[in-house]
């Protein structure tokens, strides 16, 4: 008997955003790569933050959440859990990958130690080179979040951090976080 190599085949962005809606995984230095599979506390937050990115920009823009495809180079595509969009800043396609940055991409931060170093290691020096100007890191299990800004040399900045307390957020004016009535929902989760 045989061993048979099994290949990867490379694919570009083009490909990657042509691939069916429920094929899942990232495109990364032209391979698909498996994604972190989130759990429940993760999924909530996703959702608090949409929902109150989403009250607090009224009809200005547009949020959306963790399957949309941004293609940031020609072998490489991420799906953030959240990204907003200002109407005045352009209007994303209705369909397709996204090949601008929004204003704002979230990552929650995921448990696993390999997921921890694509979210805070891998995607922001990516979303800083795909020009993205504010990330923001949300970690469940440290309980805090972390603004970052992007700097005019093309690196992020932390602007602001956070764990606790009804903060506002520098450079979203009028935007309101109620950090403790965020923790107190993921509290409610069971063991």
């Amino acid at each position: 008997m045989t061993a048979t190599a099994t290949v990867a085949l490379e694919l570009t962005a083009e490909q990657w955003t042509a691939l069916p809606e429920d094929e899942p995984g990232e495109l990364v230095h032209g391979q698909l790569a498996e994604e972190e599979v989130p759990d429940l506390v993760h999924e909530i937050i996703v959702v608090w933050f949409t929902a109150t990115l989403r009250a607090w920009l009224g009809k200005r823009g547009f949020v959306a959440g963790s399957e949309v495809k941004f293609t940031l180079g020609p072998r490489l595509g991420r799906k953030p859990d959240v990204s907003l969009f200002l109407k005045t800043e352009g209007r994303p396609p209705r369909r397709g990958a996204i090949r601008s940055p929004p204003h704002l991409m979230i990552e929650v931060i995921s448990a696993g130690s390999r997921d921890v170093r694509r979210d805070r290691i891998d995607k922001p020096s990516e979303y800083a080179s795909f020009g993205l100007n504010h990330l923001w890191l949300v970690d469940p299990d440290a309980r805090t979040l972390e603004c970052f800004a992007l700097g005019p040399d093309g690196l992020y900045v932390r602007s602001f951090a956070a764990s606790e307390g009804t903060i506002e957020v520098p450079g979203f004016d009028g935007l309101v976080l109620d950090l403790d009535a965020l923790w107190e929902e993921t509290d409610e989760l069971g063991e």
